[in-house]
């Protein structure tokens, strides 16, 4: 039997809980021996919840015990989980987690402790929620160079973007219903404003490139800026407007970003819609790859945590390849990243074809306004054009 911790009794915590005892007997014929969770820690009181006779206050409980093999960290945040997993990893415990910003931010340095002790640092759970994605890109899309990773990676703005595109709400009124359903918080920012999508895509692109990517370095714009004119633009085109995060090769180097895109119908994320996370992977041998489905909720994070107990038990004393170093992976100015643009202007045609050249004109029948793609360029490039016409409403970049 093995004992194990779980650090948060929270909406992921409660959920791993309820699976390692309602699924015990299928959780032990796959992990090859019963998993028993002998602590739960949290700073609450839980009267009459399952928990607590297992329910403690003081970490050290947990540490300083020999029988814990694993601790399943749920609590989310740097502090205290960074002390903790730490001094987890250091004491010869494996640890799982779901904690996105402790993995983007110290996962190579975690993932190193662990080697050393022949202990396993797991996080399928961090990216995806209940999508299989770490461990794909871990051990099975290993023959492969990765060209690219775009990926819809938050539920609230997807189900934010799908409702204004299907009822042609404005933001402000739709945001409001993501938060009255409890798929936004009070405080929306992280997730509107691409900070959760950023740390979700540099995990994914440091695992891509065996190297570790600076979220703070990657260019992030969220959705609180996208408008019901920019999905009557999106539906004159026959596009959608998403939320991606991208790690892509152009020209040999490395390109990384959040922002919204318009994609077509033919783009393999075009219908990944509400709460649901889509994520591409595309091989330079295996071609695409297309992961879909829950990316949040208690249980189907909570399925993915327990997934990487089970892979802790049946590699107890292996430490599993995580090809993650700590090296900077330096990243290509954003500035040179070339795409086409989809640009809202008051400024009429001659002066568009002025600052653009030959452009594909857009009209949506908006009045005072004209709506009109580019060719591809540079960042940069559109940058100074964008001066030049002097009249931008907004622009959206184009997917390929």
């Amino acid at each position: 039997m093995i004992k194990v911790a779980i650090l948060g009794y929270g909406t992921v915590g409660s959920g791993v809980f309820k699976i390692l005892k309602e699924n015990s007997n299928i959780i032990t014929a796959k992990a090859g021996q019963e998993v028993d969770v002998k602590y739960v820690l949290d700073l609450r009181d839980f009267p009459g919840d399952p928990c607590e006779p297992v329910l403690v206050h003081d970490y050290d409980i947990i540490l300083n015990d020999p029988e814990v093999e694993v601790i399943i960290e749920v609590m989310g945040g740097l502090k205290p989980a960074y002390d903790f997993v730490r001094a987890a990893l250091e004491a010869g415990k494996s640890v799982c987690t779901s904690n996105k910003e402790l993995v983007a931010k110290y996962g190579a340095q975690l993932i190193r402790i662990a080697q050393e002790k022949n202990r396993n640092f797991l996080f399928e759970a961090a990216v995806g929620g209940g999508i299989p994605i770490i461990r794909p890109l871990n051990m099975h899309i290993t023959a492969d160079k990765i060209q690219e990773i775009t990926g819809i990676l938050n539920g609230t703005t997807n189900y934010i973007l799908t409702k204004m595109d299907r009822e042609g709400a404005d933001f402000d009124s739709t945001l409001k219903q993501a938060q009255d359903l409890g798929y936004a918080e009070r405080n929306p920012e992280a997730d509107i404003e691409g900070f959760d999508a950023v740390r979700k895509i540099a995990i994914l692109a440091s695992l891509a490139n065996g190297k570790t990517v600076d979220f703070e370095e990657i260019y992030t714009e969220g959705i609180s800026k996208i408008t019901a004119q920019d999905f009557k633009y999106a539906k004159k085109m026959n596009k959608s407007i998403k939320l991606l995060g991208k790690c892509k090769n152009e020209e040999n180097a490395i390109v990384a970003s959040v922002s919204p895109r318009l994609l077509s119908p033919e783009h393999p994320l075009y219908n990944v819609n509400d709460v649901i996370n889509g994520i591409l992977v595309r091989g330079n041998m295996v071609g695409d790859l297309v992961f879909i489905g829950s990316g949040a909720g208690s249980l189907p994070t909570a399925s993915a945590v327990v997934s990487d107990v089970v892979d802790c038990v049946r590699h107890l004393n292996v430490s599993t390849t995580v090809m993650w170093s700590e090296e900077k992976l330096e990243l290509e100015n954003f500035a040179k990243s070339k795409k086409k643009f989809f640009v809202r202007t008051g400024a009429d045609t001659e002066k568009i074809e002025t600052a653009f050249g030959s452009v594909e004109f857009v009209d949506a029948g908006i009045s005072g306004e004209i709506g009109f793609i580019t060719d591809k360029m540079s960042e940069e490039e559109f940058a100074k054009k964008a001066e030049m016409l002097g009249d931008v409403i907004s622009r959206i970049r184009i997917e390929s």
